[in-house]
């Protein structure tokens, strides 16, 4: 399975933001945006100008690495994406929101989408009763998301579940934390997306 193992703060200060790649580290000082706000790499604070092309570019790199997904697999959705009624940058954030890696994370049972990715692929969330480990698997309205059973009772889960209580949980999932399962309501709108990604500009960019 393809996947992005180098360093993930690269990718934040890349973007020239933080991407909450590394769960609590990016809320302290640690944080390699807070330490080092330029572009990584020996050009990195030079002055540049940016193209139309260059925003565009950007604005694709920038929602691929929130949520994790590599080059061709973003392609693939944009041709989904495409081909559904409706604006196509909607429906490209929708479909990139129900992965079920960005669920798990969204409902607090992870503290970042990499971890929620793993933790997908180590079998330990249900969807609807079944074992699912696809981290790229498309939840569905009415889908029910839980944690398995002797998931719940680690010490791990129950520190995860306990920092990333208070967060914000969407609109669009119902989330029972005593039970630590949730409900999707509905697929998310744009106004539920929450993320800084300039939809438009990836449009015209595989509008070329």
């Amino acid at each position: 399975m393809a996947r992005y193992t180098g360093a993930v703060c690269r990718q934040c200060r890349r973007e020239g933001q933080k991407l909450f790649l590394k769960g609590e580290r990016c809320y302290t000082d640690k944080c390699a945006v807070t330490r080092r706000a330029y572009a990584p790499g020996q050009h990195g604070q030079g002055r540049k100008k940016t193209s139309e092309y260059g925003l565009q570019l950007r604005a694709k790199q920038k929602a691929r690495r929130f949520y994790g997904v590599l080059e061709g697999q973003f392609a693939r959705y944009f041709d989904i994406a495409e081909r559904k009624p409706g604006m196509t940058g909607e429906n490209l954030l929708r479909i990139l929101e129900s992965r079920l890696d960005n669920v798990v994370y969204r409902c607090g049972f992870a503290s970042s989408r990499p971890e929620a990715r793993q933790l997908v692929r180590h079998g330990h969330y249900t969807v609807n009763g079944r074992r699912v480990n696809i981290p790229s698997y498309l939840v569905k309205a009415g889908d029910v998301v839980c944690v398995k059973q002797k998931t719940a009772s680690s010490d791990k889960m129950k520190g995860v579940t306990e920092a990333n209580g208070s967060r914000p949980v969407p609109r669009w999932l119902d989330v029972n934390r005593d039970k630590l399962e949730a409900r999707v309501i509905e697929l998310p709108n744009r106004e539920d997306i929450d993320l800084d990604v300039e939809e438009s500009l990836i449009v015209e960019l595989y509008s070329k």
